[in-house]
């Protein structure tokens, strides 16, 4: 068995103790012993502070012994170092180094370890710090610090000096280092508050660190209890037993979890008295009619499904072909006559209207027997869709014309950002015109008022399987769609708008169109954020097959 096999196996109440403790311990003996590491810092610097204070004092004192070298005047002056405990030692020498006065013993040949307090210290301050160590082991904290003679300047020529010039108060004065003093300071009282405070922190540390792991497997045991218990019965529900039910009066978590698994219980253990009164008197039967059932539910649905579309269609083109034929026919006779009458009495600008008018009449009645056609393709024949080399950014523009006005009635805005040098490409400019309505009507009825809706072109040199590609982006700022019904947006039928407002053929027919083009059509939404379709045409295309196309992406 593996390390982690045995961690594993470990019961869950050790599983809480264990890992809590150690991070625990591991985090108290860090806060510990940073505390102790300041502490002990602390005892160093106050040591350390009280040193300089101490030589300072004798400096300022040792002046006129060290100038006329008084030996009694120095050595009564190092008797103010009885009253400190820490001082082991202390000198005061001559500027050249000659001892004048000392106090204590101590011997230089002891020294084991000489570490430096300080460093880049000036000369005029204690900066000539050691940390010693002997060879019994006892630290020392040793201290220089020089004494200085400051003399005023009576003469104008000696005012050229340039070294130790002191101008305080106005005046001027030359200082010069008559002598030093040298303090060593035991540190054997502050080892001794340190380790007093190691065993404290130690102490203390092990005391809380006893409580809080008893506490711990107090709390640990409240909680693992209840769950024991669930575990057992649950084995036993496990084994077929419902008859036992979990008794567990908490408000907590695991009350409500025991609650859960009780009402589970019951609720089990009906539907099992249900499903054997049911096996012992209608098991087969049951079994029977469900196929029976399934088959039937599955046919009648692909029946139903197949049955609209053949007679949607077919009803749409029988109802919509002969008025669509009285339309055109009467536009075409009218603009026929318009056009003579103004050949012949001059033209207008109320005929010139008036024939633009008509103009734009005939080419949307022969675009509604196109997308008659096209209903009429998820029924019948097959069709072959004649290609020619189309500017896409015409049609855009032919588009925006013809949507211009139901986007103003609507207060949206309509922009386009079109890429000059896009190149031709194989396609029916009706039914792509069909294809940009549709999705331009979809963004507006998905838009609120004062948003705007966009629409981008650009050639790709490459893009997923094209080699070169023209891409275009409809974009608007609708409320987006919901990434449940995302995928299926392009089935027959399927529309989320209200019953009488839509028959849900619009992106199916759309679809088809793209894959017949040899083209693909993508979508990005966010919920109420908006959306965007993209759609792929090849440069280069050939015709294929309409029925074969369409009936490919009838089922996406």
């Amino acid at each position: 068995m593996s390390f982690l096999e045995r961690i594993m196996s470990f019961r869950l109440r050790t599983k809480f103790v264990v890992p809590i403790s150690l991070l625990l311990i591991a985090s108290i003996l860090t806060v510990s012993g940073y505390l102790i590491k300041r502490q002990a810092d602390g005892f160093r610097r106050e040591l350390r502070t009280s040193g300089e204070t101490m030589v300072r004092i004798l400096a300022m004192n040792a002046e006129s012994g060290i100038l006329f070298e008084s030996r009694c005047e120095l050595q009564e002056l190092l008797q103010i170092l009885n009253q400190f405990d820490a001082v082991t030692y202390a000198a005061i020498y001559a500027e050249a180094g000659k001892p004048l006065a000392s106090y204590g013993m101590w011997s230089e040949s002891d020294i084991v370890v000489k570490r430096a307090l300080d460093r880049g210290a000036r000369a005029d301050t204690i900066g000539g710090g050691f940390y010693v160590k002997n060879a019994d082991g006892h630290e020392f904290l040793e201290l220089n610090y020089p004494v200085y003679s400051r003399k005023e300047i009576l003469s104008r020529e000696t005012l050229g000096m340039t070294s130790g010039i002191d101008q305080s108060l106005g005046q001027r004065y030359v200082t010069e280092q008559i002598g030093s003093i040298r303090l060593i300071l035991s540190l054997a009282k502050v080892n001794l508050s340190i380790a007093e405070a190691q065993k404290t922190a130690i102490l203390l540390t092990v005391v809380i660190l006893i409580l809080t792991i008893l506490v711990l497997t107090f709390f640990v045991r409240v909680v693992t209890k209840p769950v024991q218990m669930l575990v057992a019965v649950t084995d036993q529900v496990s084994r077929g037993d419902l008859s036992r039910l979990v008794e567990i009066n908490q408000l907590d978590e695991i009350g409500h979890l025991a609650n859960t698994f009780n009402k589970m219980i019951a609720s089990l253990r009906q539907s099992r008295e249900e499903i054997e009164e049911y096996n012992r008197n209608l098991e087969e039967k049951i079994i029977e009619r469900t196929i029976a059932l399934e088959e039937a539910q599955a046919q009648l649905i692909q029946s139903e499904k197949m049955s609209a579309i053949g007679q949607l269609a077919a009803g749409v083109a029988h109802e919509l072909n002969n008025p669509l034929g009285g339309i055109l026919g009467y536009a075409q006779f009218t603009l026929e006559k318009m056009k003579k009458n103004a050949a012949a009495a001059g033209l207008t600008k109320e005929a010139e209207s008036y024939i633009r008018y008509l103009t734009d009449i005939e080419t949307q009645a022969r675009r509604c027997k196109n997308i008659v056609q096209n209903l009429l393709r998820f029924s019948r024949s097959s069709h072959t869709t004649e290609f020619e080399d189309v500017d896409v950014n015409q049609v855009i523009e032919d588009t925006r014309t013809f949507v211009e006005h139901q986007l103003l009635m609507n207060q949206i805005s309509l922009t386009v950002d079109l890429a000059e040098d896009l190149p031709l490409i194989q396609a029916n400019a009706s039914q792509l015109q069909q294809v940009f309505t549709n999705l331009i009507i979809n963004a507006m009825h998905a838009s609120r008022s004062d948003s705007q809706i966009r629409i981008e072109s650009r050639y790709s040199p490459a893009v997923g399987e094209f080699g070169g590609a023209v891409e275009l982006r409809f974009i608007d700022q609708g409320h987006g769609i919901p990434p449940e019904i995302i995928n299926k947006i392009f089935e027959p039928f399927f529309t989320t708008k209200e019953v009488g407002k839509g028959t849900g053929l619009g992106l199916s027919v759309s679809y088809g169109i793209v894959k017949e083009h040899g083209g693909e059509i993508k979508v990005d939404s966010a919920v109420g954020k908006g959306s965007t379709f993209t759609l792929i045409f090849p440069v280069q295309k050939h015709p294929v097959d309409a029925d074969n196309s369409l009936k490919s992406g009838i089922g996406v």
